[in-house]
């Protein structure tokens, strides 16, 4: 060792050199991480600040990981250093380590890290009845279990309002505290409050927390940043930074190195933070929604209701908040059935009120994002509660925002990024039931009655107007050959696109034929349902087309249109008989068509009305009466020169062919049918539609059923091979599925099982891919 006297000028520069060189770190580092300026460290480095003051000394020292014997080494240098009165008395000489090898500042490892101050930051206590997140608690658990981490371990736990993320965080947190013995601390960062804390804020608390002294925390954000990251680069610890308002406010505290493990919660994705694990949490299953509920209300209590249990975790939305109340207020009401409470919250404009105990509550969870949300943002989320069905795109709700799609997109993009609405499937939105509760009580507050009914009004006609213009891509009078697309426009949809929205969409434009009606608007009612009726054939068991037609029937008696009530009786006829099954009230309905149209001496309207009534009465078993009901039918469409017709007389013919098998006239059947499917494929010659190739499937279809029932398996093959084919012409419908099971019937009859087991395994695919979504099947066309 060498003697320095206070005399000597350099002491304080050689040591602090000595020591940064010691740890490894550049002029830069230490002075990010000490807080002070990169001049200022220079300067002293360089002898030209000989005596910097004790709080940027113990800054220094902190930073170079200096134990108590080396910081007060570089203390007495730096008083060396610094002007004296002419009271003061020398100092004595100081003792000072080797410059290039200081003996305070291990190369390998700082010193063990100053204890944690006591109670500061301090874990909240777990709640013992936390329930399910098992996959994600393992995630993190499998995250804590790397010994030495290739980078700092940082978790962002994210989602709605209520699901649970702060409960999950403390709790994981609790169960990761054996592998971080070096302290578990706590911070809520306040996102939601009016200011949310400062990053500069929680850096203060945070270094106090880890026992750096009031007088050594830096000023600035950086110099606090810099100092933290050096405090916490070996140290095992768990912080879990609660509440995160936005990326600028987290990032900071963020390590930048070593074990430590960070558990972000926000109910903003922030999207922007960088290398982070993220943890969306969802809702509950209806079972881990069940289990919460007997952990907080009792077990016995619960398993006696499962009933009504199920019913009271389905209104709370499996929403852990929701169901944490619901259950407290269980245990506030010890007489009260389970069934009670689920009764008392299936009422919707109550349920929010009574989602509320204490100081447990969801109206002001929900509360607290919207009042965070820019102006168009709120309007955008109020917009949600109008529409009808429980997902949405982007397009329809602009006809309720009244925005562009473009600009509705980009503002449900960032409602997602809050956590207020949730992404469904591609391009497809929803809300959270509670949360469409709540953005109605916001509609109902903050919009005026003329306001919403107004939206309501907008959306209705757009709505209304492109359903009417999708459901005449399917109208045989209507095709693309007949109305030829403005060259200066856009071409027309496709008939996949145009059936996919249809179907999408059938809540939005059904809940706006009804607004239609009520407001009087008949004629945009009429024009709907009737751009329908084509498209309708493709969803048979759809109940909806009885709310379509007999909205369509009640406005054209409204409007004292005899042909359009003609006409619309006829679709609704046909909607009992083949859609509802309730034939004797289909077979009604067609005698009031037929009735209708004998008066106007409208032949087509009579032909539809007779298909009708004839189908009604061959599900009755009545096939002389149906017959003769198929013959005048196809006599009337005689008379009428139109691909209407056209398609009437094949049906009328289907269906004759029908009857004469059911009454045992096999071979007159087969005949019959043969002279429909060659009347069907030349009108696939004529118009290549899917509508003419659906017609020439199920034709074929048939004569496939005629020469079963005669067992001539070949050529029953042969037919229904040539069903499947116009199938696949069109997109491989799921009425396609009964051909192929009868097919598979067939090759077994031929004793060829190996290809019968292919061909009933395709059958079986094609049912559960499609899911029985909307029990697709086709109707108008089948007598």
């Amino acid at each position: 060792m060498t003697v320095a006297s206070s005399s000597g000028t350099g002491e304080f520069s050689r040591l602090l050199t000595g020591y940064r060189v010691a740890a490894g770190l550049t002029q830069e580092e230490l002075a990010a991480t000490a807080g002070v300026s990169l001049r200022a460290l220079g300067d002293m480095e360089r002898g030209r600040t000989r005596g910097p003051q004790r709080r940027t000394v113990q800054a220094l020292a902190a930073a170079l990981w200096l134990d108590g014997a080396g910081a007060a080494v570089l203390e007495r240098a730096a008083q060396s250093g610094r002007p004296r009165s002419p009271r003061q008395v020398p100092a004595q000489p100081t003792v000072v380590a080797p410059q290039t090898a200081p003996q305070t500042a291990p190369e390998t490892a700082p010193a063990p890290a100053a204890p944690l101050a006591p109670g500061a930051l301090a874990l909240p206590r777990d709640i013992a009845d936390f329930t399910a997140r098992e996959e994600a608690l393992a995630t993190l658990a499998a995250l804590a279990a790397e010994e030495r981490p290739t980078h700092p371990r940082v978790v962002l736990v994210s989602g709605p309002p209520g699901l649970g993320k702060s409960a999950f965080a403390l709790h994981a947190a609790h169960r990761l505290a054996p592998r971080f013995p070096d302290g578990q601390l706590s911070l809520d960062l306040a996102g939601m409050a009016p200011t949310p804390l400062s990053a500069r804020e929680a850096l203060g608390q945070v270094l106090r927390a880890l026992g750096v002294a009031d007088a050594a925390v830096p000023a600035g954000t950086e110099e606090r940043a810099g100092l933290y990251r050096a405090l916490v680069r070996e140290r095992r610890l768990v912080l879990v930074l609660d509440n995160a308002a936005d990326e600028s406010q987290v990032r900071p505290l963020l390590p930048g190195s070593g074990p430590a493990l960070t558990i972000v919660t926000s109910r903003n994705a922030l999207p922007g933070l960088e290398s982070v694990h993220r943890q969306r949490l969802g809702v509950l299953s209806p079972a881990e929604a069940s289990g919460l509920l007997a952990r907080i209300a009792g077990p016995e209590r619960i398993a006696a209701a499962p009933d009504a249990t199920d019913e009271l975790a389905r209104l709370c939305g499996y929403l852990p908040l929701a169901l944490r109340i619901a259950g407290q207020r269980l245990v506030a009401r010890p007489q009260q059935p389970v069934a009670q409470l689920a009764r008392q919250l299936g009422a919707e404009e109550n349920r929010l009120d009574l989602l509320e105990t204490g100081d447990l509550a969801v109206r002001p969870a929900f509360e607290l994002s919207y009042r965070k949300l820019p102006v168009e943002s709120r309007l955008v989320l109020r917009r949600c509660a109008l529409t009808a069905g429980p997902d949405f795109t982007a397009a329809v709700l602009a006809a309720y925002a009244g925005l562009s799609p473009a600009r509705t997109e980009l503002v449900l993009e960032q409602l997602v990024d809050a956590g207020l609405v949730q992404p469904d499937t591609a391009e497809r939105y929803r809300l959270h039931d509670l949360v469409r509760l709540y953005a109605g009580e916001r509609l109902a507050v903050d919009e005026t009655p003329e306001e919403v009914a107004d939206a309501r009004s907008r959306a209705g006609r757009r709505l209304l107007a492109q359903a009417a213009e999708y459901g005449l891509r399917f109208d045989p009078d209507h095709t693309a050959d007949d109305d030829p697309a403005d060259p200066s426009g856009p071409p027309p949809v496709p008939l996949t696109e145009a059936a996919r929205w249809l179907e999408d969409e059938y809540p939005e434009w059904l809940a706006a034929l009804y607004e239609a009606q009520r407001a009087g608007r008949h004629r945009e009612v009429i024009d709907t349902a009737e751009a329908m009726h084509w498209f309708s054939d493709r969803l048979l068991s759809w109940d909806i087309w009885g709310e379509v037609f007999r909205l369509s029937v009640d406005s054209a008696r409204a409007a004292g249109d005899r042909q359009a009530e003609a006409v619309h009786v006829n679709y609704l006829a046909w909607t009992y008989v083949t859609c509802l099954h309730r034939y004797q009230r289909g077979i009604e309905l067609a005698g009031e068509g037929l009735e209708l149209a004998r008066a106007l001496g409208d032949d087509l309207q009579q032909g539809w009305a007779l298909t009708y009534l004839g189908s009604g009465l061959r599900q009755l078993q009545r096939h002389r009466e149906a017959s003769e009901s198929y013959q005048r039918a196809a006599e009337a469409f005689g008379a009428v020169d139109s691909r209407s017709a056209l398609i009437g007389r094949l049906v009328t013919l289907r269906g004759a062919a029908t009857c004469l098998r059911n009454l045992g006239r096999a071979e007159e059947a087969v005949e019959s049918r043969r002279r429909a499917l060659a009347g069907a494929l030349e009108l696939v010659e004529r118009w290549s539609s899917p509508l003419m190739h659906l017609m020439a499937a199920m034709t074929a279809h048939e004569l496939g059923q005629d020469r079963a029932a005669l067992k001539r398996w070949p050529a029953a093959e042969k037919a229904y091979r040539q069903a499947l084919a116009h199938f696949d012409a069109i997109g491989r419908p799921d009425s396609m599925t009964k051909t192929l099971t009868e097919l598979g019937t067939a090759l077994i009859e031929q004793g060829r099982a190996d290809e019968a087991r292919e061909i009933l395994t395709e059958a079986l695919t094609d049912l559960s891919a499609d899911g029985g979504r909307h029990g697709r099947q086709h109707g108008r066309i089948a007598p």
